[in-house]
Order: C-alpha cells, then structure tokens, then sequence
C-alpha cells in the first residue's frame, strides 16, 4: 500500500464508484478503499437477512416472506430518467455493458387525495382527469410550448427570454391554476418544493422537456429505467470499469484515517498501520465528519407487500410523488415500488418505499400520508438518517466530499453532485453529449 496515488477514493457508494470510474479513465492513478466488506457504502442492496439484523436487530424474518437471497432491497432507492444525467455517464463510459435495465410501468401523481398517472404531453394532457376541460385546453398549449421550445431558436421562444422571465411569470401568460402548476413543478420537472417558481423558467422547461423526451424513448408508462438486481449493480460495474483501466480496490479497510500536512493540504490516508500517499481524496461524509455539517435528515419507511400498490394500473414498478402542498407541508413525499419483475424480491413479493425531508421526528406519523396508499402489508420498517454536505474548502485541503443522498426518487440531484465534483477534482467539464441509442440493447 505504501505507494503514491494521484487520488484515493473512500467509501464505495455510487457517487464514489462513479468518481473513482471517469478519473480511472481519464488516466489518474486511484485507489478506492472502503472500511466496510461490501460495496455501495450508504447505498448498498441488502437480502432479507441483512435487512432484518439492520432494522430489528437480527431476528430471522417470517418464512412467509420467502428466500432471503431473492431479495435486493436498495438502501437509497431511486429511478432512473431514461435520457437523463446518469445514463449519459454510463453510456460515456461504457459502463452499460455490464448492466441490464428494464424500463419502470408507472409514474404517477397524489392530487387531492386521489393518485392520478402524470401528463407528460399535449395528448395526455387532454385525457387527464386532473383537469377540467378548459383547463386541459391550456395545459396543452402551454405543452406544446414546451415541447417546440428549442434555446438555439429564437422563433420558438414568443418573445420570452426564459432565461430573465420566472416560472410563475411563464406559467401566468399560459393562465394555468395552482393545482396544474403543482403536477407540472414536482411531478414532471421533480422540483422539490415551490423555490422554482420566483426562479428563471428555463430550467423548468429543460426539466419538463427531459421528462417528456425520456417517456417517449420506451414508449413505457413512465420516464424511468432500473437495472434488474437492483442498484447495487451500479457501483460494481463502476468498480470493474475502474480496475480495467488500472484502479485499485480494496475493501475492509478499517479506520481509513487521512493525513494532512502542515499547510492543511491532504497528503495520504493511514489503514492498519500502512500510509498511502496521494495529492487529493475524494469520499463520503462519513470518513471526515469534521469537514461537513448536518443539514437535515431523511424519514423514510420500507415496506414488503404482496400486491401492488392500489390504483397504480397494478404496475410493478411505480414512483408516486406526493406534492408538498397537497400535504401541507414544506417538502415532497415520494413513494417508489418496485418487484420481482426487476428481480428485486422473490416471485409475487413487492418492496414499497416512502421518503421524505423529516420535519418532525416522528417517522410513522410523517410518513402516514405516503403509507396509506400502500394497502395491506407483509411488514414495514421505519428509520430517520441524517443528511450532511461539506463546508470545507476543497482548493485549500484537497478534499472532495460527496453530499448525503437526499430523500427523491430519482437520480438527477445525485449525478449533479457527482459532476460537481468530477469538475472540481480535474478543472474539467465532463463531455455529456452521447449517443443515447447506445444504451437501447440492452434496456429490452
């Protein structure tokens, strides 16, 4: 171990096995350590037994649940948007040889206590009982606006420049009512909560169009793909791409312990005695808790079911995302199924998640308005986890940390943070323009 690295990655959740991946090609020298003996750290798949001795505290689940090695429950679980972030960088990097994707039934919406599957275009608009007919005449205008809007064109943009004009302005000229403009904001361009609207609208309709153009790409009911075995294919596959092109992994590292020198610079990280030297380490916020703070925590609940959730046209595979507003509270409750047709759960078993930014610390009663729409479960286990992101100053310490995964359904926030820091380690922008029929194979 006592050699000199260009950067050590620690911790092997997806965003490190990403990072550890495009620097590996790029040609930087890397070793990837982890203090944990399994891959994907915070974002790790667990089977049955795992996941027991993790929430309650080694009893042995029901046999009625069925094998535990059929289950591969994702710890972070989240979608992937068919034209979106992620999949450009497993297509830059080729890494999609090694995954197999299916594409996700459903994607819906929770609108005055009712679920409703989300409009994505100006002909779906029309059909959607979420509006009343003249409602729909000019949700589907302000649609095809979207939909013909291109930045490079002029003509297309009426007169606004949407890079000064607000979302709530754009949205005003369409006379669109709240309950339109809250389906639009979180379910298709999955805003978070309502900052978007006093913000330039063109991240909004980049937003809705990457929605739209990922759902016709399957022609499936939703915009999203998920690899079958679950996530916990993502940072392995990213692992081997960093071994092919000379990374080096070693897992079961206990400590971990980074070495500054005198200037503060980091310099090496110490496990078992052994020093490997490197100018730059790039890790999760739990190897330098003194360099981030707690920013909030996430509540969520898992649950094992054998049925789909109700009113979702009994898809395998759904995202519900429940508006903030519709709840009253400060921030969206997303609900993620997912089943044996991902290969994720034994044959008629079906895992349910529900998540959400805590605002009390009472997970179950938080969590009730997501839970409700479960129906009848096997079992359900709750948990809160902190959030945390780095306050230090990455130019002065050479160190780049990841920020904790967030409580969404998806995975255009993390890649953000990934490109973030892939920009910030190398003083490059990553190259995202790919051909994105490269990914098609193997996603049937």
């Amino acid at each position: 171990m006592d050699e000199e690295y260009d950067v050590i990655v620690l911790g092997t959740g997806l965003k490190e096995c990403i990072l550890s991946g495009l620097l590996s090609v790029d040609g930087l020298k890397v070793l990837h350590m982890d203090r944990n003996d399994y891959y994907g750290g915070e974002s790790t798949s667990l089977n049955l037994v795992q996941l027991w001795k993790r929430f309650k505290g080694g009893d042995k689940p029901p046999a009625e649940l069925g094998s535990s090695r059929d289950y591969n429950v994702d710890m972070i679980p989240k979608f992937i948007m068919a034209n979106g972030a992620l999949v450009r960088v497993l297509i830059h990097t080729d890494v999609t040889k090694y995954l197999y994707f299916k594409a996700v039934d459903g994607s819906f919406v929770y609108n005055k206590g009712k679920v409703h599957k989300v409009p994505a275009t100006d002909m779906e608009a029309l059909k959607s009982p979420l509006m009343g007919i003249f409602e729909k005449r000019r949700a589907r205008k302000f649609f095809i606006y979207v939909q013909d809007y291109k930045e490079s064109d002029p003509k297309t943009h009426e007169g606004m420049d949407l890079t000064r004009v607000t979302t709530r302005e754009l949205i005003a000229k369409y006379g669109l009512d709240d309950n339109t403009v809250d389906f639009i904001g979180h379910a298709l361009a999955l805003h978070r909560d309502d900052r978007y609207l006093d913000e330039p609208a063109l991240d909004t309709v980049k937003r809705m169009k990457l929605y739209a153009e990922s759902l016709a790409r399957f022609q499936g009911g939703s915009p999203y793909i998920y690899p079958l075995y679950g996530l916990g294919e993502l940072p392995q596959a990213f692992a081997r791409l960093s071994a092919v092109y000379g990374g080096t992994y070693m897992l079961n590292k206990p400590e971990c312990k980074v070495e500054f020198n005198e200037e503060g610079k980091v310099c090496g990280v110490t496990s078992e005695g052994e020093t490997a030297k490197c100018k730059k380490v790039v890790c999760d916020p739990s190897y330098l808790p003194n360099k981030v703070r707690k920013v909030g925590k996430v509540a969520r609940a898992i649950a094992i079911m054998s049925h789909p959730i109700p009113n979702t046209n009994d898809s395998h595979s759904v995202q519900i995302i429940l508006p903030q507003k519709q709840l009253g509270r400060k921030s969206d409750m997303y609900l993620f199924c997912c089943s044996y047709t991902h290969n994720v759960a034994p044959k008629g078993k079906f895992i349910a998640f529900v998540s959400t930014e805590a605002e009390t610390d009472n997970p179950e009663s938080e969590l009730k308005p997501g839970v409700s729409l479960l129906g009848q479960v096997d079992d359900i286990v709750y948990e809160t986890y902190d959030r945390s992101e780095p306050v230090n100053e990455c130019s002065l310490d050479n160190c780049f940390i990841s920020t904790s995964y967030d409580g969404t359904t998806h995975f255009e926030s993390t890649v953000d943070d990934v490109l973030n820091l892939y920009t910030k380690i190398t003083g490059k922008v990553l190259d995202l323009n790919v051909d994105l029929s490269a990914a098609s194979a193997a996603e049937e």
